[in-house]
């Protein structure tokens, strides 16, 4: 059985539709029996709605400058060793 932790962790694949149905039937399960995780689907459905229609506001010339500046600037070296993993 998921736990409530289980299912914020999870809540984004079940709205994207990119759960198992195993994965999926289990959460509904936890959905039906758990008040306060209902409430945490709906204020997230609530967000992405909100988030869908709210104006995207430009950036300043301050904010694009510096953007476009950093994107001038050439890329920083590679580590010769994977990222998180020591050097062989």
């Amino acid at each position: 059985m998921l736990t409530c932790r289980d299912v914020t962790d999870i809540t984004t694949d079940y709205l994207e539709g990119a759960l198992p149905r195993t994965r999926r039937l289990a959460l509904q399960f936890h959905l039906s029996i758990c008040s306060f995780c209902r409430r945490h689907l709906r204020q997230v459905r609530a967000t992405v709605r909100f988030l869908r229609h709210a104006p995207t506001p430009a950036p300043s010339p301050a904010v694009e400058n510096a953007v476009l500046a950093r994107l001038a600037e050439p890329p920083l070296p590679q580590p010769d060793h994977p990222q998180g993993g020591p050097p062989d």
